[in-house]
């Protein structure tokens, strides 16, 4: 109904002359043909009349001016149709959303990076544009936009007249309204043609007899070009101010009233940048000439060049941004990303970040003597599931490796980092921390494999010793004697329960899986230790704590998802293991990185066997920090001691920066819980698990023959 009654206004605004020029030519017809002098003789009387002189086409001549009128109106209208009415854009597109960039924030607010698809663009309402900036725009782009009803003829006839008086060097003036260039960027291409504008025409007619004047402004700042890839009045006071458009100040407000007209021409950061100042001059005069601002305050202004920021595309937390990107892919199946307009707020801190990374390089550059070129660490806050940090290389964008590579989420064996789970799986089964194993040789006999013949990473022996300084001293062959008793398939099973997804070729793995073989993530070994912080609660983690679509609107919301993993006992008795420096002091002796000072902290090394992968996990009741040192290649290092260099240097640092000025936390103990004096000193248990437990001879270091 709105196409036809536009059509209509269209046909009679167009038809009007058409009619006036027809009703002149049906007049002419009609006047009374002149009286020819030889009618006028009077006949003789009898004699017979004399035949007239009939003229064929007398009396026709009107039918066939209507026939022929007709006609091309009907060829006209047929051509009007299939070239102009067939193919019409839907006007009511006007209302879908443009193609908006998906802005990532860090927790307080940061852009980390916007996500874009040729046009960088954020949506903003029409309330929280300044009043001046709509005046700007008016007075330079169209002055009678209040008055008209989507084209302006006066408009029309001001641009003929100074094209046509235009001097070498000046560009050509359209003639188009707000409404016109709304039009024309939502429904056409940069094409310009009759048939474009006509049809340009008549949706700017629709247009206005669908939304209010304030409904065209807030889309039409939402929409045209500022420069470059910059799109939306917001993006650009973002792109060449720093601020929201809210914030800036008449003059800025000029700046960028005037580079929609010619977005190439005027971009700041183009091959004339001085356009755009000029530009900016010429929309101050143009607002005192429509009595919006003062002469001499568009004097004043006019003599204030206004500043630029440098231009720049910097990502903040690149890995993981990316990692947040492929996270809302993959839980919420959000397709065509950079252009959906949604403003994501991470769970990253900034702050956090960025002291990462620098202590990761600073790190990383200090053993590069030792074949080591990468480095990597993520931090958590272990009871909401936030990450707070991730650092997946030594630099993103690092020349001398593959700095894009996200270690962080990639498959690196563990090393003996892992040997929680399978020490945790032990107390399942009934052992305690002071149950004692033997360290000592031992030779593993499978059919149709080599003879598996694990080894300490010192190459010695410490004889019979408990499970705790077995695991604080992170001994390899208990702990393959321990995963021998507990059974492969278990520990998988537990694996798998607190988070780890990248066992499921189960036939592929052997005792040595109790050392490291199997490879995980970072992500995924911090996901399941978290869960000793948590007092044996998993809480997922997750990067994201909201979502709002382009208006604004929250479409998601961050809960903390929590379930019981393991009996907080469990966890407690783990934690008290790992953090116990007398347990892991026979290895690491009693002043190692291992310890942060006045903080009770649990931590757990590894390194693989072929020297590729050097780890270091730890954690208290509300951060995890894990740390990674390599190559991205997977050739060995030239040395590295467990626990005591590579990744644990790392560690310790970003731990103590986390804990400075923070009180000393420790785990309450659980009930179900008791601490015992047993073998001449104290210690805790799960209730009644103290039974039938030998005491250990006091362990000796026995060099290997």
């Amino acid at each position: 109904m709105v196409l036809i009654k536009t059509i209509g206004n269209l046909l009679i605004m167009v038809g009007r002359p058409v009619l006036s020029l027809f009703k002149a030519l049906w007049g002419l017809i009609k006047l009374p043909p002149k009286k020819i002098a030889w009618q006028e003789i009077k006949r003789r009387p009898g004699r017979p009349k004399k035949k007239k002189n009939i003229n064929p086409f007398k009396g026709k001549i009107k039918y066939i001016i209507l026939t022929v009128f007709f006609l091309s109106g009907s060829i006209v209208m047929s051509w009007f149709y299939l070239n102009i009415l067939r193919d019409l854009p839907d006007v009511n597109e006007i209302y879908n959303p443009p193609k908006l960039s998906t802005a990532i924030l860090d927790r307080n607010g940061v852009v980390l990076y916007k996500f874009y698809d040729d046009e960088n663009r954020s949506w903003v309402s029409i309330n929280k544009i300044p009043v001046y900036l709509i005046q700007a725009t008016i007075a330079i782009e169209d002055k009678d936009f209040y008055k008209h009803h989507g084209i302006s003829l006066k408009g029309i006839v001001n641009a003929v007249i100074f094209n046509f008086k235009k001097e070498n060097g000046d560009k050509l003036r359209g003639g188009s309204t707000i409404t016109q260039q709304l039009v024309k960027n939502v429904f056409f291409s940069n094409e310009k043609s009759f048939k474009r504008k006509i049809k340009e025409t008549i949706l700017a007619f629709m247009v206005e007899s669908k939304l209010t004047k304030e409904e065209i402004l807030e889309r039409y700042f939402n929409q045209v070009a500022y420069g470059g890839n910059v799109y939306g009045v917001e993006e650009a006071a973002y792109r060449y101010f720093g601020k929201s458009v809210s914030e800036i100040d008449l003059n800025q407000a000029a700046f960028l009233a005037g580079l929609p007209a010619a977005p190439s021409s005027y971009n700041p950061f183009g091959q004339n940048p001085e356009l755009a100042q000029l530009r900016r001059k010429h929309v101050l005069e143009e607002m005192n000439n429509a009595g919006f601002i003062t002469k001499e305050k568009a004097n004043e202004l006019i003599s204030q060049p206004v500043v630029i920021m440098n231009e720049r595309r910097q990502m903040i937390a690149p890995h993981f941004v990316f990692f947040v990107k492929d996270y809302l892919e993959s839980e919420f199946g959000f397709q065509n990303f950079e252009r959906r307009g949604l403003t994501v707020k991470t769970t990253l801190d900034i702050n956090t970040q960025l002291m990462t990374e620098k202590i990761v390089k600073e790190e990383v550059d200090k053993v590069s003597g030792l074949h080591i070129t990468n480095g990597a660490a993520e931090v958590l806050d272990v009871k909401s599931g936030d990450i707070l940090a991730m650092v997946g290389s030594k630099d993103y964008y690092a020349k001398d490796i593959d700095g894009k590579y996200n270690v962080t989420t990639a498959l690196r064996q563990p090393g003996s980092s892992i040997k929680p789970i399978n020490y945790l799986l032990a107390l399942k089964k009934g052992w305690t921390f002071s149950s004692t194993i033997t360290d000592d040789p031992v030779t593993y006999h499978v059919s149709g494999q080599k003879p598996y013949t694990p080894q300490n990473y010192t190459g010695k022996y410490l004889g019979t010793v408990t499970l705790k300084t077995a695991l604080a001293s992170s001994l390899n062959i208990p702990s393959v004697k321990l995963l021998d008793a507990n059974g492969i398939g278990n520990m998988i099973d537990l694996a798998e329960q607190m988070g780890i997804t990248t066992w499921k070729e189960r036939n592929r793995f052997g005792l040595s899986l109790a050392l490291g073989s199997g490879e995980i993530k970072m992500t995924e070994l911090a996901q399941a230790y978290s869960i000793f912080a948590n007092l044996g609660d998993k809480v997922k983690v997750a990067p994201v704590l909201e979502i709002k679509n382009y208006l604004g609107e929250v479409i998601y919301q961050k809960t903390t998802e929590k379930t019981e993993m393991m009996a907080p006992g469990e966890a407690f008795l783990m934690n008290d293991a790992l953090s116990d420096n007398q347990a892991r002091t026979p290895i690491f002796g009693p002043n190692s990185k291992l310890v942060i000072p006045e903080k009770t902290v649990a931590v757990k090394t590894g390194t693989t066997n072929n020297l590729k992968d050097n780890w270091c996990i730890g954690w208290t009741p509300s951060y995890l920090v894990s740390a990674w040192v390599g190559n991205n290649d997977a050739t060995p290092m030239s040395w590295v001691a467990s626990g005591v260099s590579g990744a644990t240097p790392i560690w310790n640092r970003i731990m103590t920066n986390i804990l400075v000025n923070k009180p000393n936390e420790k785990w309450t103990m659980p009930s179900g819980v008791e601490k015992i004096n047993m073998c001449g000193k104290d210690g805790y248990f799960l209730s009644g698990s103290q039974e039938n437990i030998k005491c250990p001879p006091t362990p000796t270091i026995t060099p290997t023959n």
